[in-house]
């Protein structure tokens, strides 16, 4: 191989490598879900992309940076936000949420004859922060009780497609 076609080979090396770099730090980068606090939406040892963008909405679910560990939530409240639930009904605002991804958790706990989400609020988002909960309400550990009010800017990104085992590949509405 000549001088040549080396520093040609070499080049292309370092533009994909940068290429690479630039989308995994700012535009998507991969997360395991660790966990069944999201089930039946995401299951325990997923993999997933995450957009590094962060416009969100309500009902997105979202990647936390915390301590030691990152968690997978919902986002439910916005700063500024009136949340409560009461008789398994979502209250954002005095209006009615529609949860359709929780339909299945629901079946579930009428079955055992609990509610999926215990009854809390009202309580208002803080300025820069959201209230977040699992889909698997008996068991997630979210705003309404291990993780509290999240900060803006421990917001990673929000969960575009689940790519991993491949047999599951789906996009996340």
């Amino acid at each position: 191989m000549s001088k040549k076609e080396l520093a040609s080979w070499g080049k292309s090396i370092l533009i994909a490598l940068g290429i690479a770099f630039v989308v995994r730090t700012f535009l998507f980068a991969p997360y395991i879900v660790e966990g069944s606090s999201m089930e039946p939406t995401l299951h325990d040892e997923e993999k997933m992309f995450v957009s590094r963008s962060v416009d969100l909405v309500r009902g997105d679910i979202v990647i936390i940076k915390g301590t030691k560990e990152n968690y997978v939530k919902r986002v439910i409240g916005f700063p500024g936000d009136k949340i409560e639930v009461k008789d398994d009904q979502l209250f954002i605002n005095g209006k009615v949420f529609k949860e359709p991804y929780l339909s299945h958790n629901l079946k579930l706990a009428q079955q055992q004859g609990s509610r999926l989400t215990e009854d809390f609020g009202p309580i208002i988002v803080p300025k820069n922060h959201y209230f977040v909960m699992g889909d698997n309400r008996l068991t997630s550990g979210d705003s309404r009780n291990d993780l509290g009010y999240i900060k803006e800017e421990s917001i990673v990104g929000k969960t575009e497609f689940v790519f991993f085992p491949f047999t599951d590949f789906r996009l996340i509405k």
